[in-house]
Order: C-alpha cells, then sequence, then structure tokens
C-alpha cells in the first residue's frame, strides 16, 4: 500500500493518517476468533485490569500466534511506514489491547515515544504505531483521542505513573495537554477521535500525543497496535522484558496481500512457552553489555 502525496502532507501535518475499512470483515474475523485463546493464557504478557480479570494489554502474540504473526508481516500495515521512514523496520512492539465493555480502564494522556526513549533508549521518534480496529469503534467504548500536530512539540516532560492503572506510562501533565489543545483549535479541533467499523486502521507519529478514556458501553474495544521502528533507530537497552520491548532488530519481510486469508508458513519462536530470557532485563547500555562479554 503506497501513500500518497496528500497523506504525506497531511501526516506530516496532523501526525496521524486514518483508514476506515481497510481491511475487510473475513480477514477481521480471521483474528478476533484468535483473540479468546491468547487472553485466556496465564503468561507475564497477559497484563490485566487493576481489580478484574479483564485483559488490559496482550503483548507479543506474533510469536505464539498464527494469525498474529501473519498480520505483524502485513504490507497494509508494514509498507507506509517504510515509505514514511525510507527505512527496513523490525517489530520493536505488539500489543492487542483489549479494552473491555464495562472494565476497560483509561489510557492517561502520553506520548509512545516518550516511554521507548526513558526505558528503552530509543535513539530517535523513528518509530511509530499503526493500530487495526477489531471491533466497531465509536464514541461510547473509549476511542483514541489525538492532538493533532502534537507530533510537531517533540519529546515533551512527562513523569512515570505508576498508580493509575495496571500499566505503568510516561505521563504528561494536564497543564500542558490544555494548553497544545487550545493551539489546536479548542473546542474546535483541538482533539480529534478517530471512529469507524472493524477493519479500520490507523497510523500515528511516535510523538503524537494521545490518550482514551475508560470503556463504560456494554461494547468491546479490542486494537491491535504494531509499534514498527527503523532498524538503524533501534533500542539500546534491555530494561523492560523481551515480550514488551523486541530484541530482534531483523527487517520485516512482508508476506502477500491476502495472508489473513491464507494459510502461508510463519515461524512462531514462543509456541510452547516463552524462554526465561525474554524475562532477562538490565539497566546497562546494550554497547556495554557487548563489551564486558
Amino acid at each position: 500500500m503506497k501513500l500518497t502525496p496528500e497523506q504525506i502532507e497531511q501526516f506530516d501535518r496532523d501526525g496521524y493518517l486514518f483508514f476506515p475499512s481497510l481491511f475487510s470483515p473475513e480477514e477481521i474475523r480471521t483474528l478476533t476468533e484468535a483473540v479468546p485463546a491468547i487472553y485466556e493464557r496465564r503468561e507475564a504478557y497477559n497484563v490485566r485490569e487493576k481489580g478484574s480479570d479483564a485483559v488490559r494489554t496482550n503483548f507479543a502474540a506474533h510469536m505464539y500466534s498464527e494469525p498474529f504473526a501473519r498480520l505483524a508481516r502485513h504490507p497494509r500495515m508494514v509498507e507506509p511506514v517504510r515509505e514514511l521512514f525510507g527505512d527496513d523496520l523490525y517489530m520493536h512492539q505488539f500489543k492487542v489491547n483489549g479494552k473491555m465493555a464495562f472494565e476497560g480502564d483509561v489510557w492517561q494522556w502520553h506520548q509512545d515515544y516518550g516511554t521507548w526513549l526513558n526505558d528503552d533508549m530509543m535513539p530517535e521518534p523513528r518509530a511509530m504505531n499503526v493500530a487495526i480496529f477489531l471491533d466497531d469503534v465509536n464514541e461510547y467504548n473509549g476511542p483514541l483521542m489525538f492532538i493533532p500536530g502534537s507530533h510537531r512539540k517533540g519529546v515533551v516532560e512527562a513523569r512515570h505513573d505508576l498508580n493509575t492503572t495496571s500499566y505503568p506510562l510516561w505521563v504528561v501533565e494536564n497543564e500542558l495537554i490544555a494548553q497544545l489543545v487550545e493551539r489546536g483549535g479548542g473546542k474546535n479541533g483541538g482533539i480529534v477521535s478517530p471512529k469507524g467499523p472493524a477493519g479500520s486502521m490507523i497510523l500515528f507519529h511516535g510523538c503524537l500525543l494521545h490518550a482514551s478514556t475508560s470503556n463504560l458501553s456494554p461494547w468491546n474495544r479490542v486494537s491491535v497496535y504494531l509499534s514498527l521502528c527503523a532498524v538503524s533507530n533501534h533500542i539500546r537497552r534491555f530494561k523492560r522484558p523481551e515480550f514488551i520491548a523486541h530484541r530482534d532488530f531483523t527487517p520485516i519481510d512482508c508476506l502477500p496481500d491476502d495472508c489473513l486469508l491464507e494459510p502461508y508458513p510463519v515461524d512462531l519462536p514462543w509456541k510452547n512457552g516463552m524462554p526465561a530470557s525474554a524475562l532477562a532485563t538490565s539497566l546497562e547500555p546494550i554497547d556495554q553489555i557487548k563489551q564486558a562479554a
């Protein structure tokens, strides 16, 4: 999938692109049917909501689930990012966020690159998220909210919030959010919230400020996020477990466009269990680790 000059200009201006109904119902069904099996696992890579058994985030499904392994190599998700960066890409992070009906908690205002920088020592914001809706997303089930153009602010100050939800996050203070929203148009476009049917896709810059409210509706809002990073910009520290921040910087080879409908073979290195090495962490930069070895 090749971006048009107009789409590239829009991305530079707003920090995101929205593609309604990019994937067919048949393609999405392949993925939604695989979600219960990965959510039921009692593994470290399933982070559950505070005080609930509902899954908040599932990590690294592409390492042990065939449908998600194929999605991780889908040209509609990978090629636009490769085009924008002009570089080969590797999978920095893969997650299936489950904002479940009545139980899905908030995601505070944050920049993804803030976490990638502070925790993983990613050199530059040459990484971004590509999200695909597995459920219809409406104004009631906790859709993503963006501050258009906020990526042009670069990395902003953030604090490490360990208390609000079950997943720690580098969050941005309300005062700065209010300023950026007002600068972006206040009630007239300072916050946008792309909504649409299952199969829609969003691509957004690593510095774009975003958040989502809790889901008080009776409808799930499950989405898959591919965090794709330029190979030349790979992380320099393994502070977080490998199932959260991957350490294989091999460039992604895309499968054919019909890979969600045809059983193309894929590697599943964690099919029989996650190795102990995936839980190992270090506060040392990886170049120092290599020198010590």
